[in-house]
């Protein structure tokens, strides 16, 4: 039988299939999916930096607030269920020996949100917190310490963090501190961990600890990957592909080899992480700061220099990332790690006005999803993103800690 003739017998049948199958959703389509996906399924974000924004500029975020990019009703509005709050120590808070005072009211200051709006909000220290707190309405409030400066160099101090609720911590930050070298640091102190950061993995995995390599610089992350017994996490990075110099984000390698590992890419929502446009207008602006600063004879923290960066940004408009940059990189990270290896940590509160077109604040999560949608993601790969991998990693921490002698101290 010839091809035209086959074609033909068989196009009552392909008719029929098609038929079956239905039409290829549109956009709006996928818009509607995706928000009916937020509601439905568990959606964890693994760094927003809310306790420190609080710190700065205090407001009620169980009711909508005119700052900032998290509050409960926008979360609500945009399906997310779970959040690790940042208990982000500065380098300079470090530096000055007050971080471990400093941790703790931060972490006060937690739990007194969810003490105070207990209809709202409730603490998780585990993942069958997680579990029980989904559908409640209660919104979970996981806790990642960001920078290790608080534990120094004390395995007691892990403890104490630990029993308070961390399940975390993202070792250093924007300098070299005791544990290990920052990726913002010329100078590799330690040449990647510190010795007590080669005695803290271990300490951590016994505990049930995730240990977070956002931040730390590449020897720091190959010699953490040697040293771990459990799966790690980049609870806020994204892809140096598209970045490239920019050493806080993950080389491809680095993204494999945590995939290899079994650990999970919490991708980063701030511009600056996701193209190069924006990074290079961020090194332009903080080199133009920093020589005004001169000039002037400023020191740090005088709103002279805030109002001298606002000016440079009204003349010189900042070059927004869109959905579709956030998009490349979970596409490529899963091409480099798979798909069960990517989530997503926004950086919420923690990367000012930075924020990508579509991804403005915690309501607009559906929005990734149904970009995610767009591109082709079944809803089982979705779910993976939203929280199943995370909390996969999590699971696996913990069930390593069990047989260390180390039980989950769950909240709820």
């Amino acid at each position: 039988m010839s091809t035209l003739r086959l074609l033909g017998a068989l196009a009552p049948t392909l008719l029929m299939l098609a038929a079956c199958a239905g039409p290829t959703p549109s956009p709006m389509d996928n818009q509607a999916r995706a928000a009916a996906l937020a509601r439905s399924t568990l959606l964890v974000d693994t760094h927003i930096d809310v306790p420190f924004r609080l710190y700065r500029n205090p407001e009620d975020v169980s009711i909508a607030t005119p700052d900032g990019d998290f509050d409960y009703p926008r979360a609500a509005a945009g399906g997310l269920d779970a959040l690790f709050m940042s208990i982000y120590i500065p380098a300079d808070v470090d530096a000055a020996g007050e971080a471990r005072p400093f941790a703790d009211g931060l972490i006060d200051a937690v739990e007194t949100l969810a003490i105070d709006h207990p209809g709202k909000f409730a603490i998780a220290t585990c993942t069958g917190d997680i579990a029980t707190l989904k559908g409640t309405g209660k919104l979970a409030f996981a806790m990642g310490m960001e920078n290790g400066g608080p534990i120094e160099g004390s395995l007691d101090n892990l403890d104490h963090f630990l029993a308070r609720g961390i399940r975390y911590v993202t070792l250093t930050h924007s300098r070299s501190n005791h544990i290990a070298d920052s990726s913002y640091d010329l100078n590799e102190r330690w040449g990647g961990l510190s010795p007590f950061g080669k005695t803290l993995v271990p300490a951590m995995n016994q505990r049930g600890a995730m240990i977070d390599v956002s931040h730390v610089s590449d020897r720091a992350f190959w010699q953490i990957l040697d040293l771990s017994d459990v799966p790690v996490i980049a609870s806020h990075s994204s892809l140096r592909h598209y970045t490239p110099g920019f050493q806080r984000n993950m080389n491809d390698a680095m993204v494999k080899a945590l995939g290899d590992n079994g650990g999970v890419i919490q991708i980063n929502f701030g511009s600056g992480f996701l193209t190069a446009a924006a990074r290079e207008y961020s090194n332009a602006r903080e080199q133009a700061t920093l020589r005004f600063r001169a000039s002037e004879g400023l020191a740090n923290g005088d709103p002279r220099l805030l109002a001298f960066a606002r000016t440079y940004t009204q003349k010189n408009p900042y070059p927004f990332a869109d959905l579709d940059d956030v998009l490349d990189h979970i596409d490529r990270a899963v091409d480099l790690a798979g798909i069960e290896h990517v989530g997503i940590g926004s950086d919420y509160d923690g990367v000012g006005d930075s924020l990508p077109s579509g991804l403005k604040d915690v309501s607009e999560y559906p929005n990734l999803i149904a970009g995610l949608l767009d591109r082709g993601y079944s809803e089982t790969d979705i779910t993976k993103i939203l929280s199943g991998n995370l909390m996969r990693v999590w699971g696996e921490v913990e069930a390593y800690a069990v047989q260390a002698g180390y039980p989950p101290r769950c909240r709820q």
